[in-house]
């Protein structure tokens, strides 16, 4: 039985029935990891490995051969988790060299509860350096990108380009991510999978270095909506060292209890979703050309199976998009509130990233970095909040005036550039790269991107899909319907 393209579901049935043992299937993947990320092609998605997930493994099948149950809903569902999450007894580097020797002591809180759930944690990916850049190459890597698993040669996006790349290629069957500007739905779109950014708060940051705590949230990627779902279900929950997690104790709950309990794929057929030109890219462009035409090649494919589309724009789009972000304003302080529970690590991320660049990639790493120590002395930072929630109201107010569920353009208008494009030239600044994800970031809204295709060079291309808060049950049941009626998931050649 071969580990490409398992799910949780067809896994449990394995155990169930005798074809795979955790332990099994664990030695298996990471095998995979060995051949393909440590070797062969040398995707380069992986970081620290664990040496203890063999053991776990073990005990796993112990646990079912006794009990003849599951330990809990993730039961030896091998996991890979961003480099962004303390991770007990493994190298943590939030993507900086300076943290190479770094080994926490307690797990962030997400990972005790997949843990919880029976999950087995293999390792650690690769991520930019404090999640700030929108191509996989780090310090923490020293300067070796993450290899696009469709292409090798292109990059996966940022900054959870590690997780993405590792799920894409089939080294793990889900995988931990983070997204405060795109960093799920960007590499989620170039890596051919479903990504989830969720309302802030449902899923508990402990544990994870931040790096715009009003924004940044923990999410899953997966190869299917069922997966995402699923897992979703088990890092959802209230974490009383977050207050921010609040919402999920007294927010709106999933009906039947949860996220995967209703995915039908013909809802989508009944939905009505606003299509925002705006977002697009030129099709004088032919890399935005290339997107375009896959992606409204699915809007007429969903057309004709029922759904309805309608073209919205927002004024000003461009204005809140652009002027919103308080990555440069705050970022610095988020980050240094971190460091400080890491008394033997550098306090001030001042000190560990320089002003000029050591890379291309870092520029707008080294700004966030010596950003002010406290936002307030900004002048602007009121402004940006003020009209920060000001972008939430107008997009909400979009989609109930006009009787839309979501919201719908591509999540990136380019597709996966290549490696030397963070170098080059293409893009001179973050703020050049052509991603359309800040939209929900910047409003905090859900988001879920989902493939519908790839280009004819056969790079992959992501659909993203926006509605209001707590709406995640919503825009997993559409993206589900994307999927059976766009099929577009498959294994890349290694």
């Amino acid at each position: 039985m071969s580990v490409e393209e398992l799910t949780i579901s067809q896994v449990h049935e394995a155990y169930r029935n005798g074809t795979w043992t955790c332990k099994g299937l664990v030695h298996a993947f990471l095998k995979r990891i060995e051949l393909l990320d440590k070797s062969g092609p040398c995707i380069n998605s992986t970081l620290a490995i664990s040496e203890v997930a063999l053991q776990e493994a073990v005990a796993l099948d112990e646990y079912f051969k006794t009990n003849g149950k599951f330990f809990g809903r993730l039961h030896g569902i091998p996991v890979l988790v961003k480099d962004q999450a303390d991770t007990k007894g493994m190298v943590t580097t939030y993507g900086s060299h300076v943290a190479k020797n770094n080994v926490p002591e307690k797990d962030a809180f997400v990972v005790d509860k997949l843990k919880k759930e029976g999950a087995i944690i293999l390792g650690k990916t690769t991520m930019g350096d404090w999640a700030t850049t929108w191509f996989s190459t780090s310090s923490a890597t020293d300067w070796k990108f993450t290899h696009n698993p469709y292409k090798l040669g292109h990059d996966v996006g940022g900054s959870s380009s590690g997780s993405a790349a590792a799920v894409a290629a089939n080294l793990c069957i889900i995988a931990v991510a983070e997204d405060t500007g795109g960093s799920i739905r960007c590499p989620a779109s170039f890596t051919n999978l479903v990504g989830l950014r969720c309302t802030p708060g449902l899923i508990s940051r402990t544990g994870f270095c931040p790096l715009v705590k009003s924004q940044d949230t923990p999410g899953p990627l997966a190869r299917t909506v069922t997966d995402c779902a699923l897992m979703l279900d088990c890092m959802v929950g209230f974490d009383p060292n977050d207050e921010w997690t609040a919402v999920a104790a007294i927010g709106p709950r999933p009906q039947d209890g949860s996220y995967a309990a209703q995915l039908d794929p013909r809802a989508i057929t009944k939905s009505r979703i606003g299509i925002v030109r705006s977002l697009f890219g030129l099709d004088s462009d032919p890399a935005c050309h290339a997107v375009n035409s896959v992606v409204n090649k699915a809007f007429s494919t969903l057309k004709q199976a029922g759904t309805e589309f309608v073209d919205v724009d927002l004024p000003r789009l461009e204005h809140y998009m652009t002027n919103t972000p308080a990555y440069v304003v705050r970022s610095r302080s988020d980050i240094n509130s971190f460091l400080a529970t890491k008394p033997h690590l550098p306090q001030d991320i001042a000190e560990i990233v320089p002003k000029e660049p050591p890379h291309p990639s870092l520029d707008f790493t080294c700004q966030v970095a010596h950003g002010p120590a406290d936002p307030n002395t900004d002048l602007t930072y009121a402004q940006r909040l003020l009209e920060r929630d000001e972008f939430q109201r107008r997009l909400t107010c979009l989609i109930v005036a006009h009787g839309l569920d979501a919201l719908a353009f591509p999540d990136v208008q380019i597709p996966p550039p290549r490696h030397e494009d963070s170098t080059n030239g293409r893009f001179p600044t973050c703020w050049d790269f052509p991603t359309n994800t800040l939209l929900a970031s910047q409003a905090r809204l859900p988001a879920i991107s989902v493939p519908v295709g790839f280009t004819e060079e056969g790079l992959p291309v992501g659909l993203e899909l926006v509605s209001w808060e707590y709406r995640e049950q919503a825009l997993l049941q559409m993206a589900r319907g994307v999927e059976h009626y766009i099929p577009s998931r498959r294994a890349p050649v290694l």
